[in-house]
């Protein structure tokens, strides 16, 4: 984003040039053919046998002089002009690097297994945006032989978003019926949610759908104990029937915001209830690496500047910690007590006899001949008794 920012900055001066330019240009030009007409006016009132005077043949002169001045000033311009331009093309390459393969990891992708594992999450990801036919010809043409139970999940997920997108809420309060208790155990709102927006849709509706709406409140004896606050203010809408909840201090209830989230929070639980994440794995890991490139880059452009490459040797670590925000935190990071660092592939947590954890570098500096004793207990083992731990 800050390249971005920084090539849109270059292109608002040439933009910005531009318009003077053109502006002046304009303006320069208009007034030089003013004069001219003028001049030319004059002279053709003057007798063909009668010589130009004195005055008018300087005036004529002065005019040619400022013809030749402008047309210079307004070449000299443009010339400078083309130096913008060409600062822009120099901000793209400084800022824009093509060779993204300084900051790949060989061979990540080598291999029949990996590429059919980097086929089935595009696929996927086809899935989950609706677009069947193209997860449907990746499928066959890289011979995945998803099967449909796979694919059934998804098929129904986006037929019940369909619906809801037009709001029509059958189709969803049916699979929020079926999956009832799947969604009190994860504590689910989604199936009040869709009650009260069928309940307000039957009150906007007007008076004729009194005795419909008051019958359909037995809908909303399941959640009575946890949406006590909502539950009121539904039923006190019902007292606006004639005069409509648009005129009524209900009107909120007639927010088209309601819409929106129903839809987030049915692909939400309709995810969870099928062990999915909300996002696509595709879109995320997509999203992580356009938030992690800009440094990376810069941190390698910095050591092929001061000539030390091979500080960066292992590119399933890198080189600098990017901060990623909470958003991308999903796993836990051990930090070693004893020296402070957090630790990676090649310094991985250990467990010691007594259950205290250190890191591979801590217990190599606490060992002592062939024993290592606990920093935190008087506890003593063998080196080789510490156990390799995962998070």
């Amino acid at each position: 984003m800050d390249c971005c920012t920084a090539v849109e900055r270059e292109i608002d001066k040439v933009l910005s040039k531009f318009t003077c330019l053109q502006d002046h240009t304009n303006r320069t030009i208009g007034e030089l053919i003013n004069s001219i007409q003028s001049i030319r006016n004059e002279l053709l009132e003057v007798p063909d046998d009668q010589e130009l005077t004195a005055t008018q043949a300087l005036i004529l002169s002065q005019s040619v002089k400022r013809i030749r001045e402008a047309v210079s000033r307004m070449s000299t311009e443009h010339k400078d002009l083309h130096g913008s331009v060409s600062k822009v093309g120099k901000a793209v390459d400084r800022n824009f690097v093509s060779d993204f393969s300084v900051i790949t990891t060989d061979g990540a992708f080598d291999g029949e297994t990996k590429i059919k594992l980097l086929n089935e999450v595009i696929a996927e990801h086809f899935l989950r945006q609706g677009m069947l036919d193209v997860a449907e010809a990746l499928n066959e043409d890289a011979m995945l032989h998803l099967d449909n139970a796979r694919k059934e999940p998804f098929l129904e997920l986006h037929r019940i978003l369909g619906a809801l997108k037009v709001q029509d809420l059958r189709p969803a309060l049916e699979w929020a019926e079926a999956n009832r208790q799947k969604l009190m155990e994860q504590n689910s709102s989604l199936e009040f949610k869709l009650h009260r927006l069928y309940f307000v849709d039957l009150i906007r509706r007007g008076p004729e759908n009194q005795v419909e709406a008051l019958m359909y409140t037995r809908n909303f004896a399941p959640f009575a104990n946890q949406h006590v606050r909502e539950l009121q203010i539904l039923m006190g809408s019902l007292l606006y029937l004639k005069q409509g909840l648009e005129n009524s201090p209900y009107v909120t209830l007639l927010d088209p915001i309601y819409w929106e989230e129903i839809c987030d929070v049915f692909t939400r639980d309709a995810c969870s209830l099928m062990g999915l994440s909300v996002e696509s794995p595709l879109s995320v890991s997509i999203r992580a690496g356009c938030h992690a490139l800009p440094p990376l880059l810069s941190i390698r452009q910095v050591m092929n500047e001061r000539r030390v490459p091979g500080v960066w040797a292992n590119k399933d670590e890198l080189p600098v910690e990017i901060d990623m925000g909470m958003e991308y935190i999903y796993h836990s990071t051990f930090a070693c007590p004893i020296l402070r660092q957090q630790s990676t592939d090649n310094n991985p947590p250990l467990r010691l006899v007594c259950g205290h954890v250190i890191s591979r570098d801590a217990l190599n500096k606490l060992a002592n001949g062939n024993k290592v004793k606990c920093p935190y207990c008087p506890v003593e083992q063998l080196p080789s008794e510490a156990k390799q731990i995962f998070f």
